[in-house]
């Protein structure tokens, strides 16, 4: 008889165009794209210290993201983020690109962007 493995069902808790900022690190940004568990290379997993290290069988989120020196683009799992309750705006340069407007907490999705 075949055993099945019952596969965990996580649901994204955040959305294109939320602000969000990370729960350890001072950074925040938009969010531009969501995997539904890691899509990474096993290098960049086992490079994050091993108690730091967040579950692969989860949400992670690309962000055009900002600190106070700079701007890049971040690889951060659900269990990081959270809500970003500034209401400002991110300064990433390519937010424009990807988003129209800011309304306070999210960026409006551009429609030649939309899929």
């Amino acid at each position: 008889m075949a055993t099945v493995k019952a596969m965990k069902s996580t649901s994204a808790k955040f959305k294109l165009g939320q602000v969000v900022r990370h729960r350890l690190f001072p950074f925040r940004g938009v969010i531009f794209d969501v995997d539904p568990q890691f899509n990474n290379t096993e290098e960049w997993w086992m490079s994050i210290p091993e108690d730091m290290r967040p579950s692969k069988d989860q949400p992670f989120y690309h962000l055009l993201a900002e600190n106070a020196n700079t701007h890049y683009v971040a690889y951060v799992s659900q269990q990081n983020l959270l809500v970003d309750e500034s209401g400002e705006p991110v300064g990433h340069p390519e937010v424009r690109a990807h988003f129209g407007d800011f309304k306070g907490d999210h960026y409006e999705i551009n429609r030649r962007n939309a899929n």
